[in-house]
């Protein structure tokens, strides 16, 4: 019986911890919307930046890209907090943007190294599997919406059997029982598809400063 009682008052206390942080959250939210947005944005930030640094460290396994990462989630967040309708905790909705942005970084990362190859090198094969779909959620990631801009100015042939074997993942056997193509053909559209690719994204405006391998 004493135990009951216990567990009854802690989960009590525990909702009332609960409901005075989202009390607070929403004080913030409306300050930044109707009062001193400047004094509201810095307080916002402070509140959940550990929260939301350490998370996209656990996810992205370095430093700087955590502090990238953190500095991605405010700017997006703070640009819709206006939209924020309370239907979760603050913190939950950070922590779905924090994951948007660490899917989106590891991306990107992933199709920069996939092309970071030398002259004269052949045009890499699909790397580990394991490793998160491109194609998943891309419409948030400016990154893959320039990609795919890219992808639009192959010709078609290309196009076709690069998204089919990178993205799709498909075997060469796959792809040519789908497109009537023999495989040799499709060898030669995939080279000519990552060679072009590469090309692109070295001299891309929307990667300036970015390294290659």
């Amino acid at each position: 019986m004493m135990q009951i009682c216990c567990n009854d008052i802690f989960a009590g206390e525990l909702m009332t911890q609960q409901a005075l942080v989202m009390k607070e959250d929403f004080s913030l939210v409306r300050e930044y919307i109707n009062g001193d947005s400047e004094r509201a944005a810095g307080a916002f930030v402070r509140r959940y930046k550990s929260f939301v640094y350490s998370t996209a460290l656990r996810h992205l396994k370095s430093r700087d890209d955590a502090d990238d990462a953190a500095q991605e989630v405010f700017i997006r967040a703070l640009k819709n907090l206006s939209g924020f309708k309370g239907d979760s905790s603050v913190q939950t909705w950070l922590y779905r943007i924090t994951m948007n942005v660490c899917a989106n970084m590891r991306r990107k990362k992933r199709l920069l190294s996939f092309f970071s190859f030398g002259d004269g090198e052949e045009g890499r094969e699909v790397e580990d599997k394991s490793t998160v779909n491109p194609y998943e959620t891309v419409e948030n990631s400016d990154f893959m919406k320039h990609f795919n801009k890219m992808l639009d100015e192959l010709p078609e042939k290309q196009r076709e059997t690069f998204v089919l074997r990178y993205f799709h993942e498909l075997s060469y056997e796959e792809i040519s029982t789908a497109l009537g193509t023999s495989i040799g053909g499709l060898k030669a559209n995939y080279f000519h598809a990552v060679k072009k690719l590469g090309e692109m994204l070295k001299n891309s405006e929307f990667l300036a400063g970015e390294k290659y391998g």
